[in-house]
């Protein structure tokens, strides 16, 4: 028998259209959060990015979000890269991270003890990257890249940079 979770079952004071209308997460409703990695953007405007969560807070730092789908097992949200803007090398060692490019391309930058790579994602390109690679992206264009990231649960830990990089000095604060 599979398991089953609470946030699965219909509480039994609300219709199926109610409990469902709980489970959607349109577009409309959402807005992209340029505060999740404020802290990032702060210190140097090339991290300047967005979030809208769709589901669970990803691993970005914010604790709760009201607006979005009960997870059990993952997260799911869309990231807005600027124009020539970046995503910080960075690590999560609990975790597998996958995006999936819908507009726009990326520079993606991959590193584990000391070896590294990089590749091109395009429109439609999806890559899934193994918990304990570092993982670092830039928008080498003059259009913005918007991407799925999904994270495999629903409560990341913070992840976490390079020591010799300069945002692993920074404190940042809950959200």
């Amino acid at each position: 028998m599979s398991e089953t979770f609470e946030s699965w079952s219909k509480p039994t004071d609300k219709s199926l259209e109610e409990f469902m209308a709980g489970r959607i997460a349109r577009k409309e409703d959402r807005n992209y959060d340029f505060n999740a990695l404020k802290f990032q953007a702060d210190y140097d405007p090339k991290y300047r990015r967005a979030q809208m969560r769709y589901m669970g807070t990803g691993a970005a730092g914010v604790t709760s979000d009201t607006n979005t789908v009960p997870s059990e097992h993952f997260t799911f949200s869309t990231m807005l890269l600027p124009a020539q803007c970046e995503g910080p090398l960075h690590l999560h060692d609990d975790v597998e991270e996958v995006f999936f490019m819908l507009r726009g391309s990326i520079r993606l930058f991959l590193e584990q003890d000391g070896e590294k790579c990089e590749t091109v994602l395009h429109e439609r390109d999806l890559v899934s990257i193994p918990p304990g690679i570092y993982r670092g992206l830039y928008n080498d264009t003059q259009e913005d890249a918007l991407m799925c990231v999904m994270l495999g649960t629903p409560k990341p830990t913070i992840p976490t940079y390079p020591e010799d990089h300069p945002l692993a000095k920074i404190k940042r604060e809950k959200m």
